[in-house]
């Protein structure tokens, strides 16, 4: 049976790009609220003409995006590239990077730029099958006017790939029966990180960047997933239910695994930690649960950190998006 993740939250129809943290800009962001704008620039949509995409991150020199999007005509998420202007950041001509087949998710640059890592099931060997079911929900949704509650496929045929910024040279990094996916590089670009369930439920591992050395860094009971490493590879944030089915959480570990913090708690729904590049600050996405009787709304919210003492600790977490809508997936 395919397993799935059904997180507390309806369909999510855009992420959120920021293109930085900052003192309070000078211009005003149409409906930016002023909590909003003591922290963030005015948003800027930057991609266009898909179903959906979502889940961007920049290259390293801030030039070029990578993130997932449904084609036309097609059911799954693809992985593509663009340009970036942060002075002009208005949508640019997009560039697939994966086959255009499967399930494809978790982009992220190289270190150096030069190539792009995902995860994709183009290898699925009913692949033929699993298109036409996914075309036929589609069609069937699009006749009867259905908007379905999101649902992220736990993929058993999902693996890991690099590949050049025009979809050549395509090198698999991981074989191994069943998910392998949200992924990331190390700093240094030596190890990467990813999440899978060969030993039953999903967890974190690390391996070197030819797929070699794996190692398993968390084994709890639920789900552990979304790692990223802190810009100096020392800590590891990242998403857990292992507390509460499907009620995530952040946590911060040492980059071996140990010393595992949780950096929230309670009856809400913390997702996609992100780490500032140059600043002591997490970033992520959550949501209130605490009353049934009301919709949660998605929200980013920041913690200032400090990894000074031999523990990490962080600062009580502030709000910093208040938006109706669902702001999500900051980087």
């Amino acid at each position: 049976m395919r397993k799935t993740f059904n997180p507390l939250f309806p369909t999510v129809l855009a992420a959120v790009f920021l293109a930085g943290l900052s003192s309070p800009p000078t211009a005003r962001g149409q409906g930016q609220s002023d909590l909003e704008r003591e922290f963030l620039s005015p948003p800027a949509r930057v991609t266009d003409g898909m179903p959906r995409a979502g889940e961007g991150y920049f290259a390293p020199d801030g030039r070029q995006i990578c993130y997932q999007a449904v084609p036309d005509g097609y059911p799954f998420y693809q992985i593509f590239v663009q340009s970036f202007d942060a002075a002009d950041p208005r949508p640019s001509v997009p560039r697939r990077v994966s086959t255009g087949r499967g399930r494809t998710t978790c982009s992220w640059f190289s270190p150096n730029g030069r190539r792009l890592l995902f995860a994709s099931s183009h290898l699925d060997p009913d692949l033929d099958r699993t298109e036409a079911a996914a075309k036929a929900r589609a069609e069937e949704d699009a006749r009867t006017g259905r908007r379905r509650r999101y649902q992220w496929d736990f993929d058993p045929h999902s693996d890991l790939f690099t590949a050049d910024l025009d979809g050549g040279g395509m090198v698999r990094l991981t074989d191994t029966p069943g998910y392998d996916a949200e992924c990331s590089f190390s700093p240094d670009g030596r190890q990467i990180l990813f999440v899978s369930d060969r030993d039953g439920d999903p967890d974190i591992y690390v391996m070197k960047d030819d797929g070699s050395d794996v190692r398993q860094l968390t084994n709890q009971p639920g789900y552990d997933g979304g790692p990223f490493f802190s810009p100096d590879g020392r800590w590891i944030a990242y998403r857990t239910d292992r507390l509460e089915k499907d009620m995530l959480q952040i946590h911060v570990m040492r980059a071996d695994g140990s010393g595992d913090v949780a950096i929230t708690a309670g009856k809400g729904v913390h997702w996609a930690p992100y780490w500032h590049p140059t600043k002591p600050w997490l970033i992520w996405t959550g949501a209130d649960h605490s009353d049934p009787t009301k919709r949660p709304n998605y929200d980013l919210w920041l913690a200032r950190y400090d990894t000074r003492d031999p523990s990490f600790r962080a600062d009580p977490p502030l709000r910093i998006t208040d938006h109706e809508g669902a702001d999500v997936l900051p980087a």
